[in-house]
């Protein structure tokens, strides 16, 4: 298997992309909100196999203090593999002068962002505006 893992969003297939988001659930990303949340984000991960894009990540930082990681995500028939592990890797090491990165877990995988290094905040706050995310990330 041929992995390459960079991070120009430039020339990438959206549907492609859509494909993965689509694998595991998350149906909700058409081809113009992919295109806009990661043009928005100055911290990109595009893993390719075989030259179909099968993961991503991204994340925001102004560079200095703070950052955050989203859409850490593997498609369904490359899971297990390393993959998720090495998108990690990769955007971490393009934020590893940044003093504090955050991100939010889905359900289950905290497991995996603590092998990385992520602990639970004592202070995380959130909003959402999707009433049932509410009920499924926030304490009351």
């Amino acid at each position: 298997m041929d992995i390459e893992i960079h991070s120009d969003f430039s020339n990438a297939n959206l549907d492609e992309m859509k494909e993965v988001y689509v694998s595991v659930g998350w149906t909700k990303h058409s081809n113009e909100i992919i295109k806009q949340v990661f043009e928005a984000s100055n911290v990109i991960a595009l893993v390719k196999v075989n030259g179909r894009i099968i993961g991503m990540g991204r994340g925001m930082t102004d560079g200095v203090f703070n950052a955050a990681i989203y859409d850490v995500v593997v498609h369904r028939d490359f899971q297990r593999l390393g993959i998720a592990k090495k998108i990690m890797e990769f955007l971490l090491d393009q934020l590893n002068h940044v003093s504090c990165v955050h991100l939010i877990s889905t359900e289950g995988n905290e497991g995996f962002y603590r092998k990385h290094g992520f602990k639970k905040l004592k202070t995380g706050m959130a909003r959402y505006l999707n009433p049932s995310l509410s009920d499924q990330y926030l304490e009351c």
